[in-house]
C-alpha cells in the first residue's frame, strides 16, 4: 500500500506533467498563429521577390531577393514589380497616367517635354520598341521601363504596354539577399 507521501508525488508528477502539455500546446498555437500572420502580411503587404533575368542592371542582378511594398502610389524612378503573362517583371517607372512619353533615337527619355535624370542608366538606347512616340499613359496605367535599355522586353513594346494598377505587385524597396548589398533601392 502506498504511502501518503507517494501519493502526495504521483500527484505533483501527473499536475506537472499535464502543466507541461498544456504550456506546450499553447506554445504551438501561438507559434501556429504568428506564422499564419507572417505569411499573410508577406503575400498581401510585404512581398518578397527573386530577380531573374538582366533587365535591370546595374541596379539589380539575377539571383538577389528584395522586399515590395503593396500600394499605387508612384513616382518616376520607382522601381516596382508586376505580373505579365504568369511571370513577374520588374521595371522602373518612367511616367504615370495621364503623361506624354518620347524616346529619341539615342534612348533619351522625355516626360510631359521634359527631359528626366536617369543616372541608373549606364548606357542608353532606343532598344525594340514598336510605338509611336510622343505616347500618352492610358488612365490607371504606368509607362516602365528596364534599366539595361537594350535587353529590356517593357511598356515600348505594344505586347507589353502600359501596365494597369491590378497587375503590380508592389514597389520595391530594399535588397535582402545576398547580405554585401543589403539596403535600399
Amino acid at each position: 500500500m502506498p504511502t501518503l507521501e507517494l501519493l502526495i508525488q504521483e500527484r505533483d508528477r501527473v499536475r506537472h506533467r499535464q502543466k507541461y502539455f498544456a504550456t506546450l500546446r499553447s506554445t504551438t498555437a501561438v507559434l501556429i498563429v504568428v506564422a499564419a500572420i507572417a505569411i499573410l502580411a508577406a503575400t498581401m503587404w510585404m512581398p518578397v521577390l527573386q530577380i531573374y533575368g538582366n533587365s535591370m542592371t546595374p541596379t539589380l542582378n539575377e539571383g538577389e531577393i528584395v522586399l515590395s511594398l503593396k500600394g499605387s502610389d508612384f513616382n518616376t524612378g520607382d522601381v516596382i514589380a508586376f505580373y505579365y503573362n504568369n511571370k513577374v517583371l520588374v521595371k522602373r517607372v518612367i511616367a504615370g497616367p495621364g503623361d506624354w512619353v518620347y524616346l529619341d533615337e539615342d534612348g533619351t527619355v522625355y516626360v510631359n517635354g521634359e527631359l528626366i535624370e536617369e543616372p541608373y542608366v549606364e548606357q542608353k538606347a532606343l532598344g525594340e520598341t514598336d510605338l509611336e512616340y510622343p505616347y500618352q499613359v492610358p488612365e490607371d496605367r504606368w509607362f516602365v521601363m528596364g534599366d539595361h535599355r537594350s535587353v529590356s522586353m517593357d511598356s515600348r513594346m505594344k505586347a507589353i504596354g502600359s501596365i494597369a494598377e491590378e497587375q503590380i505587385i508592389g514597389k520595391l524597396v530594399t535588397k535582402l539577399w545576398p547580405l554585401t548589398s543589403l539596403g535600399g533601392i
